[in-house]
């Protein structure tokens, strides 16, 4: 569930994961100070399935009413059901002005060691925290690019902060953001 903001109390999910998804994915296996993790692309690996998602909502945004008596929100939702994404990024160091340090470099290895282990920061989600990937790990040779996809987003969510990191919030948006045989390229 890649929600898109313009969908309102209803929502509905982008087909591909957003640049603040893909970047919450890769920190959710190693997250480090010393490293920023910018996605790149996004490559389609199965076909694009839409489903109706019911759930009950039991969080601080509910009326005033329900609030009270402690009843929950039924949220309805359309969302992706059997996805199968490949994702790319580039480590970046973040200069500390004291040490020469390759820390991408570091972080690329210490991101493989965890995937190969299973071992996490926290379990990685696509988009919402209950939808988990059933694999996350070393590219299969077997999955391929669905090629079929060509896609036209008007309007895509790129971040909803201003700073890869401690930053605040302020939604930005690419225009036009294309999915060409099966890859979304993030503008960066």
């Amino acid at each position: 569930m890649f929600t898109r903001p313009d969908t309102g109390a209803t929502p509905i999910s982008y087909p591909v994961p957003t640049y603040s998804a893909a970047k919450g994915i890769f920190e959710s296996i190693l997250r480090l100070k010393s490293v920023i993790v910018r996605p790149v692309r996004v490559e389609v690996c199965s076909p694009i399935v839409y489903h109706r998602y019911m759930t009950n909502y039991g969080g601080p945004l509910r009326k005033g009413g329900v609030l009270k008596t402690g009843g929950s929100y039924q949220l309805a939702a359309t969302v992706l059901i059997n996805v199968c994404f490949r994702l790319y990024a580039e480590p970046e160091p973040i200069s500390d002005g004291l040490r020469d340090t390759n820390n991408a470099h570091a972080y690329q290895e210490m991101f493989r060691r965890r995937l190969m282990r299973g071992q996490w920061h926290h379990v990685p989600c696509l988009g919402w925290k209950e939808f988990v990937p059933t694999y996350a790990g070393e590219l299969r040779p077997e999955t391929t690019v669905f090629k079929d996809i060509n896609l036209s987003l008007p309007s895509f969510l790129f971040t909803v902060w201003d700073a890869p990191c401690k930053g605040k919030y302020a939604p930005s948006f690419t225009q036009d953001a294309k999915v060409q045989d099966g890859v979304l390229r993030y503008a960066q």
